[in-house]
């Protein structure tokens, strides 16, 4: 998971107040796509609109589509706002200073030359991130420089990189290896050859690794990430730099077409799409952003293969399941628990409400994906999938109905099967913890108030049915 957002935890107002008592933020796809958005230095913005109980307030804003907080990305333009020749032209020079030191060319050019250096002046710059040639040594003489980097620690960049754990900003968790193994030898079964890896670096590193290890292994990998950082580990046909909340491409068209050719080889045959989304992105803008990845991905299509799907594994928490599939709902959801090497909570192994709460959502009928019977994993005949161990069938839902791992209580008045620590509320009418307040605002739609949904796909807004379709 390797791109930054939690999703504007605070917003420019007249008075630069953030948002208060009950508003919401949300982000507005316009009508007319032909208007481009502002450009700030992670691409195009998005267009974001504050909402209280339902109703939209009067002016409408662009705002960073991969920064939270705007101490890392201060950009704020109204809607309407009318800018001059002058204020223009300084955003264009703040965004040019914010880009990478090194074009992406010149990131390949210094990448050959150090793999050719003897290992001893092979040298990796700790403070600045950065892969060392000779020429560079006086300029980090006083900086933690490590030595005798190999071939091997320049194929895993992610052990040898820090990670971006700056929460406001970076959620750069990466996958543990038992979840790196699980899904590369998931691939052969599945008769997958090429992956296109948006946001999961660590995955892309495993493959390429068994691919130059293994002659029998033919899978090939694409990264898409904005951690510019990797672009001094990879050539340009195995690494592109790219913002998946605006499908935004850094190097341009360069960059598009080496994602496009990927996509569209063998005419589109055996490959799938795996992306690893910080968790506090907003569903919407990133489903927006893989939809343009499978359209681009259906062009290498013909019109007898119009029917297929791209393959797809979207990992992200269980709770957003609703939210997935209102934009992609021949998705489900596996009960494989992904686990990280640098998150504190999201570890395999731990039992109850400290289970890894991430899973896998994917388009691939889930009797084709084995998950592995020594962590405890079973297949249901009756669902015609796997599930976890204490994932019981429900007679009555006629289905496994857990979703955290955890056995899960039918309740009859509700008519569904609710977490084990949660109990029938006569005063709400629907199962709750004991300790919530009856009567309070609920999370979910300003619109409605149902909870599976948020106002902008309301049914009841006439607007966001466009939107939907």
């Amino acid at each position: 998971m390797a791109a930054p957002r939690d999703w504007l935890g605070a917003v420019e107002e007249e008075g630069n107040s953030g948002l208060q008592g009950s508003s919401g933020v949300e982000v507005v796809f316009p009508s007319d796509p032909a208007t481009p958005a502002p450009l700030c230095p992670h691409g195009p913005t998005l267009l974001f609109v504050k909402v209280n109980q339902g109703k939209e307030e009067s002016r409408r804003f662009y705002a960073c589509s991969a920064c939270r907080d705007r101490k890392d990305c201060n950009f704020f333009q109204w809607e309407d706002e009318k800018l001059s020749e002058a204020r223009l032209a300084a955003r264009e020079a703040h965004n040019r200073r914010c880009q990478p030191p090194l074009s992406r060319t010149q990131c390949a050019e210094r990448y050959l030359k150090f793999i050719e250096l003897p290992l001893p002046e092979r040298k990796f710059c700790q403070r600045c991130q950065q892969l060392l040639l000779p020429d560079d040594w006086e300029k980090h003489r006083e900086h933690w420089v490590v030595g005798n980097i190999s071939v091997g620690q320049l194929g895993r960049p992610s052990q040898l990189l820090l990670p971006l754990e700056n929460k406001k900003t970076n959620a750069q968790y990466l996958f543990a290896e038992r979840t790196c193994h699980f899904l590369v030898d998931l691939l052969p079964a599945l008769g997958l050859t090429r992956v296109l890896c948006v946001g999961t670096p660590r995955l892309h590193e495993l493959i390429r690794l068994k691919a130059s290890g293994d002659e029998k292994s033919n899978i090939k990998s694409l990264l898409l990430d904005i951690d510019f950082r990797y672009s001094q580990f990879y050539m340009e046909d195995s690494f592109c730099r790219y913002n998946m909340f605006n499908h935004h491409f850094f190097d341009g068209k360069a960059a598009l077409e080496v994602c496009r050719t990927f996509l569209q080889e063998d005419k589109g045959e055996g490959v799938i799409m795996v992306t690893d989304p910080p968790f506090g992105g907003l569903v919407e803008p990133l489903a927006v952003t893989f939809k343009k990845l499978i359209a681009m991905w259906k062009e290498g299509q013909s019109q007898d293969s119009s029917h297929k799907e791209l393959p797809v594994f979207w990992i992200f928490p269980y709770f957003f399941e609703s939210r997935i599939r209102q934009f992609f709902p021949s998705f489900c959801m596996l009960d494989y628990q992904v686990d990280y090497d640098n998150h504190a909570l999201y570890k395999h192994g731990k039992t109850g409400r400290k289970q890894s709460p991430v899973r896998i959502f994917t388009n691939i009928p889930p009797s084709k994906i084995i998950l592995p019977s020594e962590e405890g994993y079973r297949f249901c005949p009756l669902c015609q999938r796997y599930v976890s161990l204490e994932n019981q069938h429900c007679e009555h839902c006629n289905s496994c109905t857990s979703k955290d791992g955890r056995k899960w209580n039918h309740c009859f008045l509700c008519k569904k099967c609710v977490k084990p620590s949660w109990i029938h509320c006569s005063i709400c009418g629907h199962c709750a913890l004991p300790d919530h307040s009856c009567g309070a605002p609920k999370d979910g739609c300003f619109i409605c108030g149902e909870l599976d949904h948020k106002r902008s796909t309301c049914p009841q807004i006439t607007a966001s049915k466009k939107v939907i379709k």
